[in-house]
Order: structure tokens, then sequence, then C-alpha cells
């Protein structure tokens, strides 16, 4: 996927990034962190779309991620 073909991704919802995981298995896009078990059902490096955020509950990820999404998919690449 190229730069300009990233930028025309259709950008609904909250956020659109790449999925990744940090050194503590938590899987993230961005600045917020993905519910894990919904995460489960993509592969790393996939482009999704974080449609709504909540205040993280996580004592233990809330001071690296301050925001949680559970409501979060594949990312819509269809041209304009």
């Amino acid at each position: 996927m190229t730069k300009a073909s990233e930028t025309k991704m259709l950008q609904k919802g909250v956020f659109t990034g790449v999925m990744e995981q940090d050194e503590n298995k938590n899987f993230f896009c961005g600045e917020y962190l993905l519910d894990f078990k919904m995460a489960q059902k993509f592969n790393l490096g996939d482009w999704i779309t974080i449609k709504s955020v909540i205040e993280n509950p996580s004592d233990i990820s809330y001071n690296k991620y301050p925001k949680k999404s559970k409501n979060f998919d594949k990312a819509n690449n269809k041209p304009e």
C-alpha cells in the first residue's frame, strides 16, 4: 500500500492505523489499547478503524494506554 492510498482510505471512526502488539502482549493501535479477544480475530499489521473508545479500566495498562476500544474492525480501503 502506498502513502497516497493510505491517505485516501476512508477515515470513518475515531482513529485508523496499524494493529501492533507490545512486549506485554497487549494489542494496540496508535495510543489506543485494543480488546484482547477482539484483536485475536485480526493479524498484526492489519489496518483497522477504531469506531469508539472508553477510558481504560485496567490499572495495569492505564499509564501506557489511557484509552481502550472494543469497537473496531478492518479499515475500509475501498476507493472513494
